[in-house]
């Protein structure tokens, strides 16, 4: 079946296939953030379309990388894969994807949540989890709801000492990534690792 894109349809329009015309006219300013921000967790009777949408969106990502076993040495792909898992959401959150021999996907998780504005890791809890997963190489990734995507020398010091402690267990830590909206700036790229 080959994909079609829908550019040329108005948010508008799709809006309303989803949530309705009258909902999309009382609620839509001209920007999509509002309708897929949570804070915390959603229970299921606070679930809406569009949330459920958006984490059908992430899971159908995550499911065709593992099924096609893509790898994710290719930072476009991990870059795509995040700003889906991090869309809207109101709280900072760190996120580690575990990786085979090849690079592909084995699983990825959300070990630790925070505020606003931190996320406490503890490096213990990633080196159970990663043997768990019997994982060869990590990503790392964590959102700054704030919107800048700058690591700060907080995010330089944490992902130094977690390379330290996997490299024990013979765990290569391949990139971390800040993901700030659509905007993600890979540690990798930068020089950082």
């Amino acid at each position: 079946m080959e994909y079609r894109h829908y550019t040329h349809i108005p948010t508008e329009v799709l809006l309303a296939a989803l949530i309705g015309a009258e909902e999309t006219a009382a609620r839509y300013q001209g920007e999509l953030r509002p309708f897929f921000e949570v804070n915390g967790d959603a229970s299921p009777t606070e679930l809406t379309p569009l949330l459920a949408a958006r984490e059908l969106m992430r899971r159908w990502v995550a499911e065709g990388l593992k099924k096609r076993g893509e790898e994710f040495c290719s930072p476009v792909n991990v870059k795509q894969y995040l700003q889906l898992a991090f869309a809207g959401q109101g709280h900072e959150s760190f996120v580690v994807l575990y990786l085979n021999t090849q690079m592909q996907l084995i699983e990825a998780e959300e070990p630790f949540r925070g505020t606003l504005t931190q996320t406490a890791v503890y490096p213990r809890e990633i080196v159970k989890r990663a043997l768990h997963w019997n994982a060869a190489s990590v990503i790392f990734a964590h959102n700054h709801p704030s919107g800048e995507v700058e690591p700060s020398q907080a995010d330089m010091q944490l992902t130094a000492t977690l390379t330290k402690v996997l490299a024990v267990i013979d765990v290569t830590v391949l990139d971390h990534f800040v993901v700030a909206g659509s905007m993600v700036a890979s540690f990798a790229e930068r020089g950082l690792l």
